[in-house]
């Protein structure tokens, strides 16, 4: 196999299939050394979130492929901390989609004006651009379109996949009494065009709770899946 892109969090090796592969590194993004799924900077080094981040995503991919939900999951090996996925295009130079149940993070530094912390938000979908040296801009339906990243329909099937899959996360987040506030999620096209859920699918992308309480990633893992 041979590494085609050294990643932030994961390392991306092209196989002889055609696949790919997938090495999930221990590093999660932050701010001075406090996580934050938002951010476009490696924050800290988090011994374990590798490991962590590739069983929540076997375990959700998983779920979300009974769901008949396109994604480019093929198969995970723990042992190596690898996952092997389905080649994908990505829109433009790489777009990821926010889905909001609650007013934290950057939504909440933008609009504090019109919303208090943690106040609820109605699967509310954001897009940003993947653009480290802009500090990955928000970007509307029109300019995604006018730019010629996603035409109006791909968008409103990336609108309609992005809360279905979130709504099924945050159901089975309920069903032990764990709350999801947001989650970023990555999307692409397959070899025939169709938009599929691509990357991962861990406690590094998003934020849940546990009353009052903010679950790491790791400990997310704990929760929901056991070794």
């Amino acid at each position: 196999m041979q590494l085609i892109r050294t990643g932030k969090t994961k390392n991306v090796y092209a196989l002889e299939d055609g696949n790919y592969l997938l090495e999930f590194k221990d590093d999660v993004t932050g701010v001075d050394g406090v996580f934050d799924p938002g951010a476009n900077q490696v924050g800290l080094t988090m011994e374990g979130a590798g490991r962590a981040g590739l069983k929540l995503s076997q375990y959700f991919f998983e779920l979300l492929n009974s769901r008949g939900i396109p994604t480019h999951y093929v198969s995970a090996d723990l042992d190596n901390n690898t996952m092997t996925v389905k080649p994908a295009q990505v829109f433009g130079r790489g777009i990821e989609v926010i889905c909001r149940f609650r007013a934290v993070g950057s939504f909440l530094r933008r609009y504090g004006a019109y919303v208090t912390v943690g106040d609820p938000l109605d699967a509310l979908v954001e897009v940003t651009l993947k653009d480290d040296e802009r500090q990955d801009p928000l970007i509307n339906p029109d300019a995604l379109e006018m730019l010629g990243i996603l035409t109006s329909e791909e968008y409103r099937v990336l609108k309609e996949l992005t809360q279905s899959i979130s709504r099924i996360i945050k159901a089975e987040l309920a069903a032990r009494d764990l709350e999801l506030y947001d989650i970023k999620l990555e999307f692409g096209r397959d070899a025939e065009g169709k938009i599929m859920l691509i990357d991962e699918i861990s406690g590094g992308n998003m934020r849940v709770y546990k009353g009052e309480t903010y679950v790491e990633p790791i400990r997310l893992q704990e929760l929901l899946v056991q070794d």
